[in-house]
């Protein structure tokens, strides 16, 4: 016997009129993706009509107190994502609470950690991006690659985005930052930049979602994009597959992303889409046909970068078991699974690296190479790294040491690059030695990342 057991699951959609909320919904509307942006839920009166008497007043306080206490991003979760919760089965509070889906879209206060619920060196830029802009939005973080965040607003906030001090409204805890530009002169001086650095053959469109540009706007500036000459690689990065997959099927944008497409097929340009998925559960039939449709229109991948987090997806079963229905149900191709960075009162979704190395290791060998996915973690100051490519590790303290072979746009030639950089473990992952020298530190500010 193995230690894992492939099963094949067809995809489901799951019913939605099975909530009282929607118990009168067609599939028409169902389908629309102005339907499903009309009917988003952003706070819990609105939780509270979708859900009728299925879920009782206990569960809505315990939400109502993260979003007063702790919740680093505001609610918004369209009718797609909610109906991925509790998809089959008894919608109660107990079934609702311990759903993968729910655990990182609609995080509740018993979810969080009592004791170092922010790891001490958390902050809200956890990957320093900001301080890598080179024109506003633009991060020139690696050599030949760089984030173009055209906006700061998406079709869905989960619990644990790393942009969080960027992206979405404000919460009590939290005090976004905010972009000034226009989005056209942001986008202009990003294509400026862009043509005077032949360095760079390689953009990662983002935001926020590409899903919230305006097509014609988003168009226009990929266009831009594909006539300067050095860029080879342009990739579209949209939770908005996943989460509203309507918007990916609208014929508008569906006619416009074949022209990008043949265009960039033209001069020889790799347009990729990236979209985020944590759980099997997130993958419906209307998932799949977002992404066969994109690649029938010519985008040569659609690839998944999800992120691994305790209660979610963090067990060798979960992530193979997600892994086969992007590879082989869904026609998304597995690519990277990244340890949840390093931001305020995540600790109770991040894993050790000693946890992501030993599911790197669990997962090997049951899937096709080309979609085996490599565990990642994203070293601020340093990049992506395989979890392996630690230098040193202090699994008693929880640090280890990670080297890299570039510099940074921050970084002058001076920069030392046999120089060692620190990422730290949960604390409650720690042995009893290594979290009892943690309170002996508790001077360190636990909530400088505030305001």
């Amino acid at each position: 016997m193995q230690p894992y057991a492939y099963e094949r699951h067809e995809l489901i959609e799951p019913d939605w009129r099975r909530l009282p909320g929607w118990r009168h919904v067609t599939r028409d509307e169902w389908e629309s993706a102005q339907w499903q942006r009309a009917h988003c839920v952003k706070n819990i009166a609105q939780l509270r009509t979708v859900y009728g008497d299925l879920i009782t007043a206990d569960f809505y306080d315990d939400l109502a107190l993260d979003q007063a206490t702790q919740a680093t991003m505001s609610m918004l979760v369209p009718p797609h994502m909610i109906n991925t919760m509790v998809p089959t089965g008894e919608i109660t509070d107990k079934t609702l609470l311990a759903d993968p889906v729910r655990r990182y879209m609609l995080p509740v206060a018993s979810d969080r950690l009592t004791d170092f619920a922010s790891h001490p060196h958390a902050s809200r830029d956890s990957l320093h991006e900001h301080d890598m802009w080179v024109a506003e939005g633009l991060t020139h973080r690696y050599p030949t690659k760089v984030l173009a965040e055209l906006l700061s607003t998406c079709p869905q906030y989960c619990g644990h985005c790393t942009r969080m001090d960027l992206v979405g409204n404000s919460t009590p805890t939290v005090a976004k930052l905010k972009l000034s530009l226009k989005p056209v002169d942001r986008y202009d001086a990003m294509i400026n930049y862009l043509k005077g650095q032949p360095g760079v053959r390689d953009v990662v469109v983002s935001g926020g979602d590409v899903a919230n540009v305006p097509w014609p706007q988003l168009e226009t500036f990929l266009m831009r994009l594909l006539a300067i000459d050095t860029i080879r690689d342009i990739r579209l990065a949209t939770k908005a597959l996943a989460g509203l997959p309507q918007h990916w099927l609208q014929p508008a944008v569906v006619e416009g992303l074949e022209r990008v497409a043949r265009t960039a097929a033209r001069r020889g340009v790799n347009l990729a889409i990236h979209t985020h998925v944590n759980h099997a559960q997130s993958l419906t039939p209307l998932v799949a046909r977002a992404a066969q449709t994109a690649l029938e229109v010519g985008v040569r991948d659609v690839r998944n970068q999800g992120v691994l987090m305790r209660g979610v997806n963090a067990t060798a079963a979960d992530l193979l078991d997600l892994c086969f229905a992007l590879q082989g149900e869904a026609g998304i191709l597995p690519y990277y699974f990244y340890m949840c960075d390093m931001i305020p009162n995540a600790e109770h979704w991040r894993v050790a690296v000693w946890q992501a190395q030993q599911l790197q290791h669990d997962i090997m060998g049951y899937l096709p190479g080309y979609a085996t996915p490599r565990i990642v973690c994203d070293v601020p100051f340093v990049g992506k790294r395989w979890v392996h490519m630690v230098t040193d590790y202090d699994r008693e303290r929880g640090i280890t040491y990670w080297t890299k072979n570039y510099r940074t746009s921050i970084e002058d030639s001076s920069m030392d690059l046999d120089r060692t950089y620190p990422y730290y473990d949960p604390i409650d992952t720690l042995p009893a030695a290594g979290i009892a020298k943690w309170r002996a530190e508790a001077q360190l500010p636990l909530v400088a990342y505030a305001g």
